[in-house]
């Protein structure tokens, strides 16, 4: 199991935990990158004392509701490995980070069968890669004669579920055409045979592909949708919730994207929650200053920038509650907080990042960490 390292102490993510537990029926746990290993561990930390100390019960993730399910089976007592669990799900949750907190949550779960913790995905039913594989292989019994061609749309378009098609055009590594023709064109195959498990699960790759951010042209992401799912589950279940994504869909006011600055600001998940809970929803950021990332060395901020002023202290790592009077006076105006995308170069750091309007009121708590380093990925399995 990994070893999750604490930058804040044990007493430190205690009362940022109380901070945060005290009020909250949803609390959006979001960091300004998943590529740091510090990061993860701290909203891991503060997860597992809101599980233990303050009645959590439901982490909800960016993922579909089939892969999340495959983690929920795991944490409940289901076969298998953490790393097995994770095999299905958005790849940057394939870590040894998210593995040992499925480990922990399993465990709970195990000790504490009269408070189990369920994890459900915001994003409705997607394709995953085996589907490919089921469509091809039904093409190839009843139209072998179509294998080939269909297989010239599928094969460069499932690598998607590796790596996103935006981050491979921004990579250089795109072949070219938009996935979501390729995708569009292969239904045209299938839609010609009878089978009516395999037109569904083509319709549901050409879904993943259209609804991709490279297909939307969109980084913004389903926004009401997700929010929707996080809410409805929360109601029907009445439990107390945990929410893990990053900060550009944590915010709980509109965010501006300074990879997209030209569509101004945009409602987030966290916009719309805190629409209907109010500051029974809670928006924790947590960032940090400089450090590796494995895909990348990421200098320190531009001195206007938010991790910026919170880097001034030195601290390996202080938070803030700006939900106190003062603090809330103090930092009661527009800022820019560092984001880090999939598709982060230095050379483009200045881009790297999103703008609120009112600090205060986008997010209740501010973790901030001086220095970070890597995830540790899984071992990939083939495409």
């Amino acid at each position: 199991m990994t070893r999750l390292s604490e930058p804040l102490s044990g007493a430190a993510l205690d009362q940022l935990a109380e901070a945060i537990g005290v009020g909250a029926t949803i609390a959006g746990l979001g960091e300004s990158t998943r590529f740091a290993h510090q990061t993860f561990a701290v909203r891991e930390q503060l997860f597992r004392r809101l599980v233990s100390r303050h009645g959590f019960q439901a982490l909800a993730v960016q993922d579909d509701a089939r892969a999340a399910a495959g983690l929920d089976r795991y944490v409940n007592g289901g076969a298998g490995t953490a790393a097995a669990a994770l095999a299905d799900a958005w790849h940057p949750w394939r870590t040894a980070e998210m593995a040992a907190a499925l480990d922990w949550i399993r465990s709970f779960n195990h000790d504490h069968p009269d408070r189990s913790i369920r994890i459900f995905g915001v994003k409705p039913a997607q394709a995953r890669p085996a589907d490919y594989d089921t469509v091809l292989d039904h093409v190839r019994d009843v139209t072998p004669h179509r294998v080939a061609v269909l297989a010239a749309h599928l094969e460069p378009i499932r690598t998607a579920h590796q790596t996103d098609e935006h981050i491979q055009r921004a990579r250089g590594i795109h072949p070219g055409r938009p996935f979501a023709q390729h995708a569009r064109d292969a239904l045209a195959i299938v839609e010609q045979l009878p089978d009516q498990v395999v037109l569904t699960l083509m319709r549901r790759i050409v879904d993943f592909h259209e609804r991709s951010v490279a297909g939307r042209d969109d980084y913004a992401g389903d926004a009401r949708t997700w929010a929707a799912a996080i809410a409805g589950h929360q109601r029907r279940t009445g439990v107390r919730t945990a929410y893990w994504d990053t900060i550009a869909h944590t915010t709980a006011t509109p965010v501006t994207l300074g990879i997209a600055p030209a569509r101004g600001p945009q409602p987030t998940v966290g916009t719309m929650l805190r629409e209907q809970y109010g500051p029974g929803y809670v928006a924790v950021a947590i960032g940090f200053h400089h450090g590796d990332l494995g895909i990348a060395n990421v200098p320190p901020p531009p001195p206007d920038w938010l991790d910026a002023q919170l880097g001034t202290a030195a601290q390996p790592a202080l938070w803030l509650d700006l939900r106190t009077p003062d603090l809330h006076h103090r930092w009661n105006a527009t800022a820019t907080v560092r984001v880090i995308s999939g598709i982060y170069e230095p050379t483009r750091d200045a881009l790297e990042h999103l703008a609120v309007d009112n600090l205060p009121a986008a997010l209740d708590i501010l973790v901030h960490l001086r220095q970070v380093s890597p995830v540790h990925p899984l071992p990939r399995r083939p495409a």
